[in-house]
């Protein structure tokens, strides 16, 4: 929906409520045009309803309003002595009309200082959840949300079953584009596995300003920019916010020039330093003398590489490794059993893969570019040459009509030989450099699809140890660690445990000291 889409839609539902309240309003001792006034209407009701006033902030809220809406339809029905099981389910199936048929049709009487407390334990523990429904919706929305590593495209930097909190406010919290969805759920219902919104209406992007900007070597969630492109239909489509979820690491921002030469990044021609707590991987040949075999246990217990990355070619006696960091390589080296290992570089011009984007040159993941990443408000030419670089930002990301016809390149009608971006784009690629699907295959990711900032490691599970050794699944030296950061990862497990005993502990203390004095 375009703005104006939504500034009427908005005008319209201001009328549906002055139809349905203004004689409520006047019961309540308001006047009723206070019940036309956009935002104004909302201040009043809340009065009326005998509720504080920030709770106007969360009807306008994306997803949190559609758990507040019922909660102020059956509010407004009980300050009117509705107060019935019945009429709750009303109040609620009817999506508020039956608020309609109060205001026309029943002689109610305004109860001005109701009790605002729950009647029955089980009317107080819906109320409870409600509560607690709506501030986790907005933690996760605004503040920090909950993720799970799921693949080992970052393996060694961050690892498969590590789960993350990230930080919605260093690049800057994004508004939910879809408005009707389930809380706290990406884009299927878990168990059902069926969507869990609807894809209209959307709301227009905005994103609130952060603490930082994007920068080189920063780890980034966002959501998968070509999930559904170019195969979407109205039954498959998926709105910017309920895209996948992917976390790469970003390695060129905004204007920068971009190559790839012998799997190392360049920007503008430097070689790109990355953090060192980044674990770049290769794949690899290991070669063994006489055809020994490596111990299984000291891969995968000293090493840490686990068998599912690990191949073995009879014919000449060697390991294929799909991802070996170069400490690991280098430690492989020098065991004795080893007769020579060798990093798996492809040249462009020997193996070329047709998969690299923009998919017209003879690149591969190991040496391509030179790629410009494109920035908002700058203009680049457009000519056959170009456009596979940039056609899937003109028609999908900022939504332009295209066409070519023969060497005319025809956007929104006109002819045109240059385009300005209307948006920052970045480009994102995995630490585990022959095992990560990312802007290698698929381009740049836009601005308005990054999610946040991985912050914190809360919890680690080690998904090639059995459930039977659930205390050794556990990697407790990754527990309560920072994601960025320099130097080796410091675990806060144990502060965290002291924390949450002398919590407990002072509760205990204080639960007890007001049972003595309710005593007296």
């Amino acid at each position: 929906m375009t703005a104006t889409q939504w500034f009427l839609f908005f005008l319209i539902l201001q009328v549906v409520h002055f139809l349905g309240t203004w004689k409520l309003y006047k019961k309540a001792g308001r006047q009723a045009w206070e019940a036309a006034i956009p935002i104004y209407n909302a201040i009043i009701l809340m009065k009326i309803i005998n509720r504080p006033k920030w709770w106007v902030i969360l009807l306008f809220i994306p997803i949190v309003n559609l758990i507040m809406f019922p909660v102020v339809w059956v509010e407004t029905l009980r300050s009117f002595g509705k107060n019935t099981t019945l009429d709750t389910a009303l109040g609620v199936l009817t999506l508020g009309l039956y608020i309609y048929y109060i205001n026309y049709t029943q002689d109610v009487k305004y109860i001005e200082n109701r009790s605002l407390h729950p009647k029955d334990k089980a009317a107080d523990t819906v109320s409870s959840l409600l509560f607690a429904v709506v501030v986790a919706t907005i933690v996760h929305t605004y503040v920090m949300q909950p993720f799970t590593i799921p693949t080992g495209s970052l393996e060694k930097t961050l690892l498969v079953g590590d789960f993350l909190f990230v930080s919605k406010n260093h690049y800057g919290a994004r508004t939910p584009m879809t408005t009707v969805a389930m809380p706290m759920v990406h884009d299927t219902i878990p168990g059902l596995k069926t969507k869990s919104y609807l894809n209209r209406p959307q709301l227009p992007y905005f994103r609130f300003p952060g603490f930082e900007p994007i920068e080189k070597n920063d780890i980034v969630v966002f959501n998968w920019p070509i999930d559904t492109i170019p195969h979407a239909t109205e039954a498959n489509f998926k709105p910017i916010d309920k895209k996948t979820n992917y976390v790469k690491r970003c390695v060129a921002t905004p204007g920068d020039n971009l190559s790839f030469i012998d799997g190392d990044a360049y920007i503008n021609g430097k070689k790109l330093i990355l953090s060192d707590r980044a674990r770049v991987q290769y794949s690899y040949r290991v070669t063994t003398v006489n055809g020994s075999m490596l111990d299984p246990n000291y891969l995968t217990k000293e090493l840490r590489i686990y068998p599912d990355d690990i191949g073995f070619n009879q014919n000449d006696n060697s390991y294929f490794f799909i991802s070996l960091t170069d400490e690991n390589a280098a430690i492989l080296k020098k065991n004795p059993t080893v007769e020579s290992v060798t990093k798996l570089i492809a040249k462009a011009e020997e193996h070329p893969d047709p998969r690299i984007f923009p998919y017209t040159k003879k690149w591969n993941q190991d040496n391509f570019g030179p790629i410009y990443i494109p920035q908002a408000g700058k203009k680049v030419k457009l000519d056959k040459e170009s456009l596979p670089f940039y056609r899937t930002i003109i028609k999908e990301y900022e939504k332009n009509d295209l066409k070519v016809e023969g060497d005319k390149i025809i956007i929104n009608g006109q002819v045109a030989d240059s385009y300005t971006f209307k948006q920052d784009y970045y480009y994102m690629v995995g630490d585990n450099r022959h095992n990560s699907l990312d802007s290698r295959y698929w381009g740049f990711v836009p601005a308005d699809h990054i999610v946040g900032k991985p912050v914190f490691i809360w919890m680690s599970l080690d998904p090639y140890t059995p459930w039977s050794k659930a205390i050794d699944k556990i990697r407790w030296e990754r527990l309560f660690t920072t994601v960025g950061g320099s130097g080796e990862p410091v675990s806060y497990f144990s502060i965290f445990v002291l924390l949450m005993a002398g919590y407990f502990i002072a509760n205990f203390f204080i639960r007890r000291k007001k049972k003595k004095l309710d005593r007296y």
